[in-house]
């Protein structure tokens, strides 16, 4: 017959408790589970845990000398005491890792320090071990399997309790950022436009491709006035819920700025100063934005640090819109301004966008670039605003099947009757 617990680990000399002093060893026993347990209610701090598990072993069970090492993304000592060397500095014997079941250290082939030790138990969760106890002698008077079931029972209650307290951690954070990744994707929801221009003199559509849950890129629509409006397209540095409150403070001011003047030299200017007094982490932002007047035809611009948009003519030749400055943000005087104007003839086409569209790669590392956009508008142009958007998204998808967007995509065309 296989032997027992008590066979495989009887230790000389040891002396049979009577039952009063059993029942006074179990009371003691159960007095410090309680502890324990108290102790893991009132959400102590793991290092206090493990002081309290020391003090319980050492009090209850005057164990001469014990280790416990915790498997926390990598085996770690978190409790030491009653030896000569430091084995908080020293590393888990693999021979100790391959461990099932309790086992005499005289029968693990380890190096001389690791007998300072004479049984190890492995302390498994759900069939897995997370943590292993080496212990020196108990005292006599205690049976060998209640002292070491009273070991495994003390370790499981306080690792597992431990384990669950850094699970409810990470479901806390992830809540967190999944919330302020919500917040942030409403926030950036309510900056976009809800209803764009589609009259007799203009067709104005939009599209918002995000790359991530929250993006970085912006467009909008502002009426100035009976005649005039403005439009832009922006995209901020980084990703995330930083770029969406700079970019919630890009449209803020853009909308406070316009109501006190149009001019764009003006309101570029205040931009770049609101931008750089609130981007974090340097952020900046490329924007292109424009006013349009009905009656004039003209088009005033700024292009800051952006792609150029594309100003396609009826005849099929095309123009980029280049005029501006430097990007927003990185200044706090923007070193050069220019104001672009262009006449608008009828019939003419004019597509904004942001980086995201042009930095797509083919399998040979070719970019689709501002050449592939023109002659795909050059084809298209006579479709409409929707089905423009669609296919040249389309057409992006087919340049390279297997290619995964890098960056937000944002489109705004401008249809000039």
């Amino acid at each position: 017959m296989p032997k027992t617990l008590n066979d495989r680990f009887s230790m000389p000399d040891i002396v049979v408790p009577n039952t009063q002093q059993e029942l006074n060893l179990k009371k003691l026993e159960l007095s410090a589970l309680l502890e324990i347990t108290q102790a893991i209610n009132d959400n102590l701090p793991e290092g206090a845990l493990y002081k309290i598990y020391r003090f319980t072993l050492l009090a209850q069970l005057q164990i001469s000398r014990l280790v416990l090492y915790v498997h926390d993304e990598q085996w770690e000592c978190k409790v030491c005491f009653g030896t000569e060397q430091d084995f908080t500095k020293r590393q888990l014997p693999p021979e100790v890792m391959d461990l099932k079941e309790i086992t005499k250290m005289s029968k693990v082939p380890v190096q001389k320090e690791w007998r300072a030790f004479d049984i190890v138990i492995p302390i498994l969760h759900n069939g897995k071990v997370i943590a292993f106890v080496m212990i020196g002698k108990i005292q006599p008077y205690y049976n060998n399997m209640d002292a070491l079931n009273f070991v495994q029972t003390v370790s499981n209650i306080m690792l597992v309790a431990i384990e669950n307290y850094k699970m409810v951690r990470q479901r806390l954070a992830q809540e967190s950022i999944r919330r302020e990744i919500e917040i942030a994707r409403e926030v950036q929801s309510m900056l976009f436009p809800k209803s764009l221009p589609n009259d007799g003199e203009v067709a104005i559509h939009a599209s918002y491709i995000p790359h991530s849950s929250i993006g970085g890129d912006y467009y909008d629509f502002i009426e100035i006035d009976q005649d005039q409006f403005l439009f832009c397209v922006a995209d901020v540095s980084g990703k995330g819920v930083p770029a969406s409150l700079l970019m919630s403070n890009f449209q803020a001011g853009l909308r406070t700025i316009l109501r006190q003047t149009s001019d764009l030299n003006t309101v570029v200017s205040e931009l770049n100063n609101l931008i750089y007094r609130n981007a974090i982490a340097e952020k900046f932002i490329t924007t292109f934005l424009a006013i349009y007047n009905r009656q004039t035809r003209e088009l005033s611009y700024v292009n800051a640090g952006h792609n150029a948009p594309i100003l396609l003519y009826e005849d099929n030749t095309h123009h980029l819109l280049n005029e501006g400055c430097t990007m927003l943000g990185v200044f706090d005087v923007l070193p050069f301004m220019n104001v672009g104007r262009v006449q608008i003839p009828k019939r003419s086409v004019l597509l904004c966008y942001t980086d995201g569209l042009t930095e797509v790669f083919d399998e040979e590392e070719a970019e689709f670039g501002i050449e592939g956009t023109i002659s795909f508008l050059q084809r298209n142009r006579f479709l409409s605003s929707k089905m423009l958007h669609l296919q040249l998204l389309r057409e992006i998808n087919l340049y390279n099947e297997e290619v995964r967007f890098n960056d937000d995509i944002t489109l705004l065309s401008c249809r000039f009757k």
